[in-house]
C-alpha cells in the first residue's frame, strides 16, 4: 500500500512538473525574459555596469496575412535608415534585407528558392495555385519595394510616382499612402494581432465563442491599413 502511495504521489509531482514546463515552453514571455536576462549579463560583464540592458519590454504581434508580413518585414528591414545608421538598405547591418541582398547579387536566379539565403525564408513567387512554402511574391519585388519606401520617407522628397511603383504593391492591393504610414509606425498603429479585419475576427472566434462580445484591439487600424 506505502509502495502504491508514493508512485501515485511521484506521478503526480512528474505531471505537476511537466505542464509548468509546457507552459514554459509554449509562453513567449517566458522565453524572452530568460534571452533577454543572458544578453543583458553578457553586456554588463562587457561593459563592466548594471541594470537593464534593453529600453522597454518587448512587443508580441501576430501576422495573420500577407499585407502584415510585408509591412511589418520593411518595417525592420528599414529601421537601420530611419535611425540614420545606413544610407541604403544592402548596407544595413544585422537586416535580412542585407543577407538577402548580397546573396542576389552572388547568384544567376536570386528568385529561385533554391539560391536564396538559407537560414531565411524563402520568398517563393507571385501568388499561384499549388504554391510552395514561401512568401507569395519574388524576391526582387521585395528589395525594389523596400528600396521604393525608403525613398518615399525622406524629409526631401514627398508624396510618390505612380509609375514607380513596384509589382508588389499592385499584386498585394496595397494602398501608397497606408503602407508608407505601417512601414514607419507598425508597432504604434497595430497591436497583438495583425491582418485584416476579417482574419482578425476570425482568428478571434477559434479563441471566443462570440467574437462580438470580445473587445478586437486594433480592428480600427486593420480596418484603415490592411483592407
Amino acid at each position: 500500500m506505502l509502495g502504491e502511495a508514493l508512485s501515485s504521489v511521484e506521478e503526480q509531482l512528474v505531471e505537476k512538473y511537466a505542464n509548468e514546463w509546457r507552459e514554459r515552453l509554449t509562453s513567449i514571455s517566458w522565453f524572452m525574459r530568460r534571452l533577454n536576462e543572458k544578453i543583458a549579463r553578457m553586456a554588463n560583464e562587457e561593459d563592466e555596469c548594471t541594470g537593464h540592458f534593453w529600453e522597454g519590454r518587448f512587443k508580441s504581434q501576430a501576422l495573420l496575412d500577407e499585407k502584415a508580413l510585408a509591412a511589418c518585414m520593411a518595417y525592420v528591414d528599414l529601421n537601420p535608415i530611419r535611425a540614420g545608421m545606413a544610407k541604403t538598405p544592402e548596407t544595413s547591418d544585422y537586416t535580412s534585407i542585407k543577407k538577402r541582398s548580397r546573396k542576389a547579387q552572388q547568384t544567376s536566379s536570386p528568385n529561385h528558392p533554391f539560391q536564396q539565403v538559407p537560414e531565411l525564408f524563402n520568398f517563393a513567387g507571385n501568388p499561384r495555385e499549388k504554391m510552395p512554402e514561401g512568401i507569395p511574391m519574388q524576391l526582387t519585388d521585395y528589395i525594389d519595394l523596400v528600396d521604393w519606401t525608403g525613398r518615399q520617407i525622406r524629409d526631401d522628397k514627398r508624396g510618390y510616382i505612380d509609375q514607380g511603383l513596384p509589382p508588389a504593391l499592385l499584386r498585394l492591393g496595397i494602398d501608397p499612402q497606408h503602407w508608407l504610414v505601417m512601414t514607419q509606425q507598425f508597432e504604434s498603429q497595430f497591436k497583438g494581432l495583425v491582418g485584416s479585419a476579417q482574419q482578425l475576427k476570425a482568428k478571434l472566434s477559434c479563441f471566443f465563442r462570440d467574437s462580438k462580445q470580445h473587445r478586437t484591439a486594433g480592428i480600427g487600424a486593420c480596418q484603415q491599413l490592411l483592407t
